[in-house]
């Protein structure tokens, strides 16, 4: 059972004296902190991300990048400087895997939410293209729209591993649709990707088009990547896995 307010004592109201002895009451401050650990809630972040904070993001160890202290100094700066009734304009967090991008993508997204009252929404690319495949099964009460309309209202939406699902015809239909409801409505969204802000393949002439790894372009189509130039800031994250480096898993 919850901790009682012992202010309070859980009425979520608070008598306090003016000056000439007037006895009135007010909102008690644990009303406001139980409004934030609702709309942390109702963010849906994942657990094993629910402690990344921009505060305990790290900048300084052995392996750090210039670029991962570079990228914080912008998420900061965009927590600031975010209103809600701006232009929607979010950020793009590129680099390879174990480089910070999800843990700065939620630290933003913690940010905005407990020091700018804003509404958001966590959602990882794969699990919400399996929820909208899943939507077309006829015994499963929920429509795509239903499953959609929270992505399409969210105040921030943090998408995280932005091209990760085998790229076909839907897909780039699915995303399209998203990306271009969310811009249209300048609304803001966060997006992190393990790939490199390029076009597709084949768009280089000579031995480094064809050599070169996949790209953003080739896993949701220019036409996309071409629009979230325009939605976005690119944050290019680089740096050494920090996952094999600290979090190897063992059974120590």
């Amino acid at each position: 059972m919850a901790d009682i307010c012992p202010i309070c004592e859980g009425s979520g109201l608070r008598v306090v004296e003016r000056p000439g002895g007037l006895r009135v009451a007010e909102p008690c401050e644990c009303r406001a902190e139980r409004r934030l650990v609702r709309m942390i809630e109702q963010a849906r972040i994942p657990q094993r991300y629910a402690h990344c904070t921009l505060e305990d993001f790290e900048t300084q160890l052995p392996w750090s990048d210039r670029s991962q202290a570079q990228a914080l100094m912008m998420a900061r700066n965009f927590v600031r400087e975010y209103l809600p009734t701006g232009d929607g304009t979010g950020l793009l967090l590129t680099g390879s895997i174990g480089v910070g991008k999800t843990h700065l993508a939620v630290g933003i997204l913690q940010s905005l939410i407990t020091e700018r009252g804003a509404k958001g929404l966590f959602f990882d690319y794969r699990d919400l293209l399996k929820q909208v495949q899943n939507s077309y099964n006829r015994s499963v009460e929920v429509t795509e729209l239903e499953v959609l309309q929270p992505v399409f209202d969210a105040e921030v939406l943090v998408l995280d591993e932005l091209g990760a699902s085998k790229p076909t015809d839907w897909v780039w239909d699915t995303v399209a649709h998203i990306l271009n409801t969310r811009y249209n409505d300048r609304r803001t969204t966060i997006i992190t990707t393990n790939y490199a802000n390029a076009g597709p393949l084949g768009t280089e002439s000579g031995p480094r088009g064809v050599m070169r790894e996949e790209t953003l372009g080739d896993r949701i189509g220019e036409r996309m990547r071409s629009r979230l130039q325009e939605m976005c800031v690119v944050v290019e994250m680089q740096g050494e896995d920090f996952r094999q480096k600290v979090k190897r898993a063992s059974f120590a």
